[in-house]
């Protein structure tokens, strides 16, 4: 029975949607499945076939993908978090990508035959890792806090700057190939860069000029900043051939290090538009293999993936590891971790086909060499790194520690005090000056939505198992509540209440939310914020045969608040309703309590009364 090619492409919409839900059930990244499934649909079952169903539409729709993702990836590259970011992490981004392209490109030329000109450039697709790949990993790993800010920047910052070493070679390959002499094709490499460079600089600046100052309302930022980029990718690619990748790499770049250009929301948008458009887009590339292709690799297959994995990598750790501090069990663990993701896939597919047709035909085994390279990676990794790291010993204890909702005055309070018993704490805040206050207090924080992809990607997530609902925000704090819940577990959510919620509003909200509240014995946020306007503070006393619970409930008459208790053996727990709480001897309370107990007030107020006026009487 023949299928309709309206059913075809929804069905590319709801395998994308698939594979992306059961990347995020098993914590794995969405790429393995994407191409899974295009594999399984494409050559195993013959059910897909993107060639007669696209036609000559097909190219120039990966090849407007590839710009999108280039773009969006060149977003994230700042240059001062290349500064901020340590010694090790400085040296891997120049001495990985070199020795990486070099030993990709050599073992790729004697062990599979390619045209240097084609292993060269799979050299330089091999160089990037990639955050959507390194982060679900590290999530699952859980390596000390060292490692995985290694791993996370080196593959935020890898993205975009391997993706234009990638350009680069590519662009003075087409130009080679374009000139009959050399002094030809190095004067349309020249063209090309020129072009490339001075028209995404130029575009970057106006783009980001525009978002600036407002000159398109909010709503019109994303799309209006999508469609400016497409139309100069297009206009790059008619003043020089094949330029316009290097365009929009530049472009982001460029919008990336201005100052004060809202790129925030552009970023956003790209979680949204790259469910469907990349899902989409994977299932399609790896729906085009064939497996005769991969037959053709042969033994020479294994040979590469064991020169990138086990040669190149290695040796590309412990040289930027000179002069650090990491140890040889550190500089292990970072050789074996190095997942290839999203970009390696995606301009692999569009460069095969162009050197294709300028004339390479050994470019045809560039896609399944990159494809298998992602696969093994991600699946070899994914399932060794965690049982690794415990062998090493590099990996984090127990994730005890808190990420806070909220940086209010009330959050800032117990984090500092949970700090104090060396407990690791962030605060997450969409308000900037309550962030800013945070960190005039030295405390680790997070400046943004949590539940976004951006947060995913940069939020620091080592040693942190627990989340605390502190905000003001009600959507906010009901979305991150059922984000962490599969995140964190529904033992290690808590949320404050709501205060006086009527019926109909408990009745709507969801059980696995309401189960959630009850932190600090039912407090809401508005009680919480009243208790420290009146001046209320966290404290730290310690319990003891002199000075029972009994005695200090005795002492603040009840007033205090307790929030968390840390019994004998130093484990913390925050105090829900649903806890009966029951401190013993040697046990440390965290509490808010009134800035004075009340038996002293009242002893302080009895002793300023002058003498002679009547009890009870208050002086002027």
């Amino acid at each position: 029975m023949p299928v309709s090619i309206v059913m075809l492409l929804a069905s590319i919409g709801v395998m994308s949607l698939f594979c992306q839900w059961l990347a995020w059930r098993v914590r794995m990244p969405a790429i393995l499945f994407l191409l899974a499934g295009g594999i399984v649909v494409g050559p195993l079952l013959g059910w897909l076939d993107p060639q007669p169903l696209f036609g000559e539409l097909l190219f120039p729709m990966i090849s407007l993908a590839v710009a999108i993702i280039l773009f969006e990836g060149s977003l994230t590259l700042r240059y001062d978090e290349i500064k901020d970011h340590g010694k090790m992490v400085r040296n891997l981004i120049p001495i990985g990508s070199i020795v990486t392209c070099a030993i990709g490109t050599l073992a790729a030329h004697w062990a599979l035959d390619l045209a240097w000109e084609v292993a060269l450039l799979f050299g330089a697709i091999a160089v990037v890792t990639g955050p959507t790949v390194i982060v679900p990993l590290l999530r699952s790993v859980r390596p000390t806090s060292k490692l995985a800010n290694i791993l996370r920047w080196e593959g935020i910052i890898i993205d975009p700057v391997g993706a234009l070493l990638a350009v680069l070679v590519f662009e003075g390959i087409v130009s080679w190939g374009q000139g009959n002499v050399f002094s030809h094709s190095l004067f349309i490499f020249a063209k090309t860069l020129l072009v490339g460079f001075l028209i995404g600089a130029v575009a970057g600046w106006l783009n980001g000029v525009a978002l600036r100052k407002h000159l398109l309302p909010q709503y019109l930022h994303n799309a209006g900043t999508l469609t400016f980029m497409l139309g100069v990718y297009a206009l790059s690619n008619e003043l020089a051939h094949e330029s316009g990748l290097l365009t929009v790499t530049v472009m982001g770049i460029w919008m990336a290090n201005m100052k004060q250009v809202p790129i925030d929301n552009v970023l956003e948008f790209k979680e949204s538009l790259s469910v469907l458009l990349i899902s989409g887009l994977f299932i399609i590339l790896a729906a085009r293999i064939e497996f005769a292709s991969i037959a053709d690799l042969g033994w020479g297959l294994l040979l590469v993936l064991g020169a990138l994995i086990l040669i190149a990598r290695p040796l590309s750790i412990f040289l930027a590891a000179i002069g650090t501090n990491l140890d040889w069990r550190e500089k292990l663990f970072l050789s074996w971790v190095a997942p290839r993701g999203i970009v390696a896939a995606a301009v692999s597919a569009l460069f095969a086909f162009q050197l294709q047709k300028v004339g390479y035909e050994s470019a045809g085994a560039l896609v399944p060499l990159v494809f298998i390279l992602i696969i093994a990676t991600v699946t070899i990794q994914s399932l060794t790194a965690r049982p690794l790291a415990r062998l090493l010993k590099v990996a984090e204890p127990a994730d005890y520690g808190y990420l806070i909702l909220g940086a209010n005055q009330v959050a800032r309070q117990v984090a500092l005090a949970l700090r104090k018993y060396d407990v690791p704490v962030t605060l997450t805040d969409t308000n900037w000056e309550n962030i800013r206050l945070a960190r005039m207090d030295n405390l680790q924080t997070y400046f943004g939505n949590p539940v976004s992809e951006h947060a995913t990607t940069h939020l620091d997530f080592t040693g942190l198992g627990n989340l605390l609902v502190m905000s003001p925000y009600k959507q906010l704090n009901t979305l991150a509540t059922y984000h962490f819940l599969d995140w964190f577990g529904k033992n290690h959510v808590f949320s404050l209440s709501e205060g006086d919620q009527d019926q109909l509003a408990r009745h709507q909200t969801a059980e696995k939310i309401q189960r959630t509240r009850g932190l600090f014995g039912d407090a809401s946020y508005a009680k919480l914020a009243s208790m420290v306007s009146k001046g209320y503070t966290v404290k730290t006393p310690q319990l003891s045969d002199a000075f029972t619970f009994d005695a200090f409930q005795t002492q603040y008459e009840g007033q205090a608040l307790v929030l968390f208790t840390i019994d004998s053996r130093g484990r913390i727990q925050p105090v829900t309703n649903d806890s009966t709480l029951k401190p013993e001897k040697d046990w440390t309370l965290i509490c808010l309590v009134p800035p004075q107990p009340p038996k002293e007030r009242k002893e302080k107020e009895v002793t300023n009364e002058p003498q002679g006026a009547p009890k009870g009487q208050k002086t002027q």
